[in-house]
C-alpha cells in the first residue's frame, strides 16, 4: 500500500468482526464467520464456511485466523492481492501472518514497556515496539500512515508564488509615487500654499582652527 493506492474492500476487512455465528446457519458446526470475500463489492462483511461454497465460491476469499485474540491472516493469502511491505510480520503455529488492526498495549509499565523502551524500532502510529525494521504493526496503521502521507502531502503546481507578485506591484507603488512626488504640482495655488519643505544642507564640521604662530 504504498503511493496512496488503497484497495477499496481493505477498509471493510478492517472493520469487520471476525468470529461471530453465522445466522444463516446456527445449527451446523462450522459456522464461525471467518471468511472474507475480496471481490464483491457489495460485500457486508465476514461469512462461513457454508456461505462460500453457496455463494462465493468463484470469488477470492481470506480466511481470518486468532492469535491470541487478536484477528491474523496469513502472508500467503495477501502477497499477491496486498503491497505489506511495511508490516511487520509475525511466524505463529509455522505460519509467517500479519495482524489486521492495532493491538491495545499497557504504557508505562509491565513487560511491554521495558521491551518499547529498549526496542530500535517502533510503529510510526502507536508506538509499539517492532521486532524488524518495519513502519507498522498491523494493517490498520499501515492504512492509517498512507492516509497522513496523503493528507500532509501537498502538490508542487499547487503552490503559488505570492512574494513575486508583491515584489512586483510594492515596484511599482513605490516608482509611482516618487514620479509624483519629482513631478511638477499641477494646481498652482495648491503648491503656493502648501510648499514643499526646504531641504537642510548639512555642512561637513570645520576641522580644528590652525592659530597663527606666535613670533
Amino acid at each position: 500500500m504504498k503511493g496512496g493506492m488503497v484497495p477499496t474492500w481493505l477498509e471493510l476487512l478492517l472493520a469487520t468482526q471476525f468470529f461471530t455465528i453465522c445466522t444463516n446457519h446456527l445449527s451446523s458446526t462450522r459456522n464461525e464467520c471467518n471468511l472474507f470475500c475480496i471481490d464483491c463489492k457489495e460485500s457486508k462483511g465476514g461469512f462461513c464456511y457454508y456461505c462460500r461454497s453457496r455463494h462465493h465460491s468463484t470469488h477470492r476469499v481470506i480466511q481470518i485466523r486468532r492469535s491470541s485474540y487478536h484477528d491474523v491472516v496469513r502472508v500467503a493469502e495477501l502477497k499477491d492481492i496486498l503491497d505489506i511491505s511495511d508490516v511487520q510480520t509475525y511466524v505463529i503455529n509455522s505460519a509467517t501472518v500479519v495482524f489486521l488492526n492495532e493491538r491495545p498495549q499497557h504504557r508505562g509499565c509491565g513487560v511491554s514497556a521495558i521491551k518499547a523502551s529498549s526496542s530500535s524500532y517502533n510503529c510510526e502510529i502507536c508506538n509499539r515496539a517492532l521486532l524488524d525494521p518495519f513502519r507498522f504493526c498491523s494493517l490498520g496503521c499501515n492504512l492509517k500512515g498512507i492516509k497522513e502521507d496523503m493528507r500532509t502531502s501537498v502538490p508542487i503546481g499547487d503552490i503559488i508564488d505570492y512574494t513575486r507578485k508583491d515584489d512586483d506591484t510594492d515596484s511599482s507603488n513605490t516608482s509611482g509615487n516618487s514620479g509624483n512626488n519629482e513631478g511638477s504640482c499641477s494646481d498652482a495655488d495648491y503648491c503656493k500654499d502648501n510648499p514643499s519643505p526646504a531641504r537642510v544642507i548639512r555642512h561637513r564640521r570645520k576641522g580644528i582652527p590652525q592659530r597663527a604662530p606666535f613670533f
